[in-house]
């Protein structure tokens, strides 16, 4: 993929992991477990600091060991370290207490800028999403806290699904990197009607790449599955019809994207990870013109009642 990154790590306690951020911005995503991210700077600028860019849940390292703002934390994004022409003597640091897993609520993360250099440590092991995007601007690293994460519920009926929007464009600054959860009870239909972004149309869909990531859930010890549909649109080709399972990713260059379906029994988790080359950093998208019109049945209808997350899942402190 040409802008869009993703590395799925399943660590073993006490593992680590060495990742050269290169160009790319990067999200450490607990997916399950708790994790220790280091960040050090390599030589280069100072980063660029957006106006807007201390905003909720944006607090620089010294917050990140608890998730809350010390009394004697510096300004936000004063992003020590990343100044001059060498590196800090010492890494920022990032505890992720994480989660027990995917259905068990939005989990915290931790922003590492390109021209970097990350360290994701586990004590107990886990498994942990690397979600990127090749960018021009360098921004400070920093922590997502699980509590500011916006949950939003979609559609109505057999189209519910929950949308985590850790680092949607309205909600968390980046350069170009847009990434969300999305969670889909077993039997529904999520990414629906089929959308797609894959051209450039002022106010209207922005041109994005995208990866998607899957988790199923099992039926006792019955593995879970799911499908994914992709169809060609005028701007491209891709048209995948495929099985998906825990692991699994599809990528989608260009296409309408949906449905994902959700086999009874195993509800779906899918990590969205978008990118593209739009100077603005936007999601727009263009629904299915023969699909479309499913949005109107959704009046009158009920959200799913499993949903949210984790309803029927119970929900535990991984610390």
């Amino acid at each position: 993929m040409e802008w869009t990154r993703l590395t799925v790590l399943d660590l073993a306690p006490g593992e680590v992991y060495a990742h050269p951020c290169g160009e790319s911005e990067w999200i450490v995503l607990p997916l399950s477990g708790a994790c220790e991210v280091r960040c050090r700077a390599v030589p280069g600028p100072a980063p660029h600091t957006p106006a807007g860019l201390n905003g909720p849940g944006s607090a620089p390292n010294p917050a990140a060991r608890t998730g809350r703002q010390p009394e004697t934390a510096p300004p936000a994004f004063e992003a020590r370290g990343f100044g001059g022409s060498a590196p800090a003597a010492e890494p920022q640091v990032f505890e992720l207490h994480g989660r027990k897993g995917v259905f068990r609520g939005p989990t915290d993360f931790a922003y590492v800028p390109r021209d970097a250099h990350a360290e994701i440590r586990s004590a107990a092991g886990g498994r942990f999403a690397l979600v990127g995007a090749r960018c021009e601007r360098r921004l400070p690293a920093r922590y997502g806290p699980a509590e500011d994460v916006p949950v939003e519920l979609r559609g109505a009926g057999h189209c519910s699904r929950q949308v985590n929007n850790f680092a949607a464009a309205d909600t968390f600054p980046a350069d170009r990197l847009i990434a969300v959860e999305v969670l889909t009870p077993g039997g529904n239909w999520s990414s629906y009607p089929p959308h797609k972004h894959d051209e450039h149309h002022p106010g209207e869909e922005s041109r994005l790449e995208e990866i998607y990531y899957f988790e199923i859930a099992p039926h006792g010890d019955i593995p879970g599955l799911g499908y994914q549909r992709v169809t060609p649109s005028p701007a491209g080709k891709t048209d995948i019809l495929t099985e998906v399972r825990t692991g699994d990713a599809v990528l989608i260059p260009d296409g309408w994207h949906g449905p994902s379906i959700a086999a009874p029994g195993h509800d779906m988790y899918y990590l969205n990870v978008m990118a593209g080359p739009g100077a603005t950093r936007e999601w727009l998208i263009r629904d299915h013109p023969d699909h479309g019109w499913i949005r109107g049945s959704w009046d009158g209808q009920d959200i799913d009642p499993r949903l949210p997350f984790p309803s029927h899942h119970r929900a535990e402190d991984p610390r």
